[in-house]
């Protein structure tokens, strides 16, 4: 059995993998953005995107795209050079209700999470139901990158991953 730093070391590029396909299904096939019930998700690239490209065994390059008006040309130039992406800022959205977050690859931590507002508690008895409510809308996001993670892992160790989706990969980025 594998030490749990060992472990952690030699497949944490699943999640930088994971994320840069995230991407690329928003951009190109939002046929895969789907839940565990099979139902459409709707997910779109927020206002941060951070990329590694790692030079040699010694050398790393960050490359981080801010902004509400960010242009992704910068991150797809990174992507041809090699780089995954390490950090995510993603909106999901269902009806009205539009939830905010960062997700890291390495560690698959999700953070900055803000869910839709919910109504004020009026009254005492009122608590319960604002501790539920408020906890179904964090849980909300804990499956929906759950189950993409599912579909992203499954499709990961089969064939059709080398043979399929990282010739389509690779024919987005250039």
């Amino acid at each position: 059995m594998l030490d749990i730093a060992v472990s952690y070391n030699k497949f944490k590029f699943i999640g930088n993998e994971f994320l840069t396909w995230i991407w690329y299904i928003i951009e190109n096939d939002r046929s895969k953005l789907i839940d565990h019930q099979k139902q459409p998700i709707s997910l779109e690239i927020g206002n941060h995107i951070v990329l590694e490209n790692r030079i040699n065994e010694d050398s790393t390059e960050i490359i981080s795209i801010k902004g509400d008006d960010a242009d992704l040309k910068e991150g797809i130039l990174a992507l041809k050079k090699g780089a995954v992406v390490i950090e995510l800022h993603l909106f999901f959205k269902e009806n009205e209700h539009v939830w905010k977050f960062n997700i890291k690859g390495e560690s698959f931590h999700i953070t900055g999470l803000k869910p839709p507002e919910t109504g004020k508690v009026e009254e005492k008895e009122d608590i319960d139901g604002a501790i539920l409510e408020k906890y179904y809308l964090y849980s909300k996001i804990f499956g929906i990158m759950d189950d993409l993670f599912k579909q992203f892992i499954t499709l990961r160790v089969t064939p059709e991953w080398e043979k399929k989706e990282v010739p389509k990969i690779k024919s987005w980025i250039l």
